[in-house]
């Protein structure tokens, strides 16, 4: 530079000014360019630092209103189901390629697996939803696997080797099945819904190759093995990158139909579920987050979105308000922030006063540790909704040794009429058995 400089001052002045001139344009050039590097840099790790400020100062204390059974302090899945796999009838555990046969949880393998490392590793089990695929009488296991992937499910052997007799449980046997001629499974939060209103569950879900949100559609026929393949968006929305977080369904305009949200706004949806037309509403519906649930918090005939932080902190939720076109949009309120990395969320009447409660938890070594508070006490919680009495919902503590995985399961898994929890994560897995007094 100072050779260029020297040869310029020997020509004309206007010369050495545009030389100049040039010089210093470049040089500002790479100082904005590393000034934005370093300045994102500088807003994460102020973000992160942020987080950390912002958890509790003091240990929480669960209430005392749930039973805690640890199955395995194992990481084997962060999916967890229920389903009576050998018709004993009693329900049993699912945890990813594992099951807990119930009454004393004695463990088997549905097909070869391994213990994995909660520091180092993430499992071949996502999400888990135990339910008669082909309908044959037996209970199969539908498995997510990691994002973007394609899922798959579980045939039981019935008679066969895996499961030979009623009450008599053995391994082997489980025919693999990829669901929807292997459509990779996009957002982290898939959602376990009846779509179609068939009486069965399907997957919501986006695709991440045509970037276009979906579902899964489970066999409705006896003997039938296949999972169909349906677009309710246009190619190229988002919500449907791998990695994308959050993703919901319910009635957000109150039209009688279900719409699907995202956290970037929602889907409006149509009588046809396989049109692949569901027009795309932008609104702010926050941070990357864990399902997002559609209720009507405050009591105003509006419904709204609860969602909760997947890698972050803070529970919240988004009271649907009209701007002056009357374009719904969304105020955000903070529920909560005890824990973060709350990955997953479900809603159930654990109280027995006829309305659905929130339900989510710590993902406990969400990023093998990397993450400010990745390795704080795994709680997990539950919110009871006041429609009418500010602020409109109260927190409950179940436990702070256990948190959730990627989805949490609810079933009254000793038929005492309470609905109980059940969570698997990279601390083991758990049974949580309900008895809040109503």
């Amino acid at each position: 530079m100072m050779d260029l400089l020297e040869k310029t001052t020997k020509g004309s002045t206007t010369e050495c000014n545009s030389v100049v001139l040039a010089l210093l344009l470049l040089a500002g050039c790479f100082t904005q360019t590393y000034g934005q590097e370093k300045t994102m840099f500088d807003v994460r790790k102020q973000q992160a630092v942020n987080q950390a400020d912002r958890a509790p100062a003091k240990p929480v204390v669960p209430e005392g209103n749930f039973k805690k059974t640890t199955l395995t302090r194992d990481f084997i899945s962060e999916g967890v189901a229920v389903a009576d796999l050998n018709k004993d009838g009693k329900m049993d555990i699912v945890a990813g390629y594992y099951w807990f046969e119930a009454p004393h949880w004695t463990r088997h393998e549905l097909a070869p697996s391994r213990v994995f490392d909660p520091r180092k590793e993430y499992s071949n089990s996502f999400l888990n939803i135990g339910m008669d695929v082909n309908q044959d009488g037996w209970d199969d296991v539908v498995i997510i696997d990691f994002p973007g992937k394609a899922g798959f499910w579980f045939e039981n052997p019935k008679s066969k080797s895996g499961v030979a007799t009623p009450g008599v449980a053995t391994t082997g046997g489980w025919k693999k099945h990829i669901l929807a001629d292997s459509v990779g499974i996009a957002n982290e939060s898939p959602a376990f819904v009846d779509i179609d209103g068939d009486g069965r569950l399907d997957i919501l879900c986006g695709d991440p190759a045509k970037k276009q949100i979906i579902w899964l559609k489970s066999p409705s026929k006896p003997g039938e093995t296949e999972w169909k393949r349906f677009a309710l968006s246009q190619e190229k929305v988002p919500g449907t990158e791998p990695f994308s977080h959050g993703i919901g369904y319910g009635d957000v305009n109150k039209d009688g139909i279900n719409d699907v949200v995202v956290r970037e706004g929602w889907f409006q949806g149509t009588r046809d579920n396989k049109a692949g037309n569901w027009v795309f509403h932008p609104a702010s519906l926050g941070e990357p987050c864990s399902h997002m649930q559609v209720l009507d918090v405050n009591g105003d005939g509006k419904n709204d979105v609860v969602s909760a932080s997947a890698h972050a902190l803070g529970v919240w939720w988004y009271e649907q308000v009209n701007d002056e076109q009357g374009n719904i949009n969304f105020r955000t309120h903070l529920m909560s922030n005890t824990t973060a990395q709350t990955h997953s969320s479900i809603m159930a009447d654990l109280n027995g006063d006829g309305r659905k409660d929130y339900i989510t938890g710590k993902r406990f070594l969400a990023h093998h540790g990397r993450d400010p508070g990745d390795s704080d006490p795994a709680i997990l919680l539950w919110f009871e909704f006041t429609p009418g009495k500010a602020p409109y919902y109260k927190e409950h503590i179940i436990d702070n040794d256990s948190g959730a995985g990627l989805n949490i399961t609810v079933h009254d898994m000793n038929g005492d009429g309470r609905l109980d929890i059940i969570v698997a994560n990279k601390n083991g897995v758990f049974l949580f058995e309900n008895q809040i007094r109503k």
